[in-house]
């Protein structure tokens, strides 16, 4: 039986007095690809920020390598090995592909990626390297957003909507670069509102809906679900 990398048990969350994560059970084994999906508000990026402690008072449980971590700040969580790409991506504008790629510092015991392996990585970067961030292309951006992650030596990657608004090609090209760190063993919570990016990469999938896990099935359930997935996320 696989190891699980990130178990959540009866997680809620709120952002002042709004309850927006309502009792979320989740796993995700190491060296596995899950993907989280559901309709815009039912609180997929709500539950990646909540493991992170980015939300405001949690409940619940949120276990990481086997480390209790609701009384982490999120510094220590990030420290655990966790990688977080926010859905705004959040690199510095200013800097140059470069000057981001050596911004991170390195987590205890992580391995990161040189920047000539984020290159190889991501190709449309190696000859980026001296370009501000405000001239970078979305997909650049997204990839750079990633690439920043890598370089910070995390093994499980929290990724939000990371195909959003891009280039078909650009897709594809990050869909190839993930299924690189799969074969490399990191594990990945992807949340995603493009299913086909999704299925194309993912070991297994929970589907949310008003704060809740209301269905989890594996990759080969894909075709028997359809109907239900329809019903649920319009898929």
């Amino acid at each position: 039986m696989s190891e699980a990398l990130l178990t959540i048990t009866d997680l809620h969350a709120w952002y002042g007095e709004s309850h927006v994560l309502h009792g979320v059970n989740l796993n995700v084994n190491r060296g596995e690809l899950v993907t989280l999906v559901g309709r815009n508000g039912a609180g997929r990026t709500s539950t990646l920020r909540a493991i992170l402690g980015l939300t405001g008072v949690r409940k619940g449980s949120v276990c990481i390598a086997g480390v209790e971590t609701m009384g982490l700040q999120t510094f220590e969580v990030a420290r655990l090995g966790v990688g977080y790409c926010p859905e705004e991506r959040g690199i510095f504008a200013s800097l140059s592909v470069h000057e981001n790629l050596m911004l991170p510092p390195p987590l205890p015991g992580g391995t990161p990626l040189s920047v000539d392996e984020v290159y190889r990585l991501f190709p449309n970067l190696a000859n980026r390297g001296n370009t501000q961030g405000t001239r970078l292309s979305g997909g650049e951006q997204q990839m750079l957003a990633l690439a920043r992650i890598l370089r910070s030596g995390a093994r499980l990657l929290l990724l939000d909507e990371i195909s959003e608004g891009l280039a078909p090609a650009i897709v594809d090209q990050i869909a190839e670069a993930l299924m690189e760190l799969k074969r490399r063993g990191y594990t990945i919570l992807l949340v995603e509102q493009n299913f086909e990016f999704a299925r194309s990469m993912a070991d297994r999938f929970y589907v949310m809906e008003h704060g809740q896990i209301v269905e989890h099935f594996a990759v080969q359930e894909l075709d028997a679900k359809a109907d239900l997935l329809h019903e649920l996320i319009g898929v």
